[in-house]
């Protein structure tokens, strides 16, 4: 196992923790959830409902004995648990290098506690492209023109929801700015772009410690 394999682990397992009996957990996508799924299921808890934002999580969580439901059934959650592909001092997000990032940022929403985790390479001074970008394949080469150069098509399957993934490539001096932006286009359908306002706790796996980030 890699240095970075072996942090978001440790980082992982901290999250497990705070799953408790009778939750209702949201499970996010990617390599760091890959490791998270098999420290929750070592927990034995036998009440929880947990969604997953990918097929990947949901046919992993399954395949090791996780309680996986449709969305549709469930209002809100009572944590949600993914990770990162960069966090800023003050709590800002890149994430969707995996492509779920439409699923990633409902379920945070709907979460009371949105947990993030991460190894020691994903916390940034500032944000850098690519952000992610989730288009809807209606109108997709209008919303390219539109969009311009710095939005380019990702040699990527489909998102779990059928939309076309890109990625935004210019520059990042305002993420909230940015945001604001990339939300009023009606053909993006997602961003990659998460508010420090949705997030709760940054767990950081460095070398054999965890670290919980105090945003600024």
């Amino acid at each position: 196992m890699s240095d970075a394999d072996a942090e978001k682990r440790i980082a992982a397992e901290a999250a497990a923790d705070l799953v408790e009996e009778g939750m209702t957990v949201g499970l996010g996508t990617g390599s760091t959830v890959a490791l998270l799924l098999p420290a929750i299921a070592a927990r034995g808890l036998s009440a929880i409902r947990c969604v997953a934002t990918s097929v990947a999580t949901e046919v992993q969580a399954r395949d090791l004995g996780i309680a996986v439901e449709e969305f549709s059934e469930l209002e809100r959650l009572d944590i949600a648990i993914d990770g990162t592909d960069q966090v800023t001092p003050d709590g800002w997000l890149i994430k969707g290098g995996g492509g779920a990032h439409l699923r990633e940022k409902i379920v945070a929403a709907a979460a009371e506690r949105f947990v993030v985790i991460a190894d020691s390479t994903k916390p940034v001074g500032s944000l850098n492209a690519p952000v992610p970008l989730e288009l809807f394949s209606f109108g997709l080469r209008s919303t390219l023109d539109r969009l311009g150069p710095e939005v380019r098509l990702r040699d990527f399957p489909p998102s779990p929801d059928g939309g076309i993934i890109a990625d935004y490539g210019g520059e990042i001096d305002d993420p909230q700015a940015l945001a604001a932006r990339l939300e009023a286009d009606p053909g993006i359908a997602a961003h990659g772009l998460f508010p420090p306002d949705m997030v709760s706790a940054v767990l950081v796996g460095a070398g054999g410690t965890v670290q919980r980030l105090t945003l600024s």
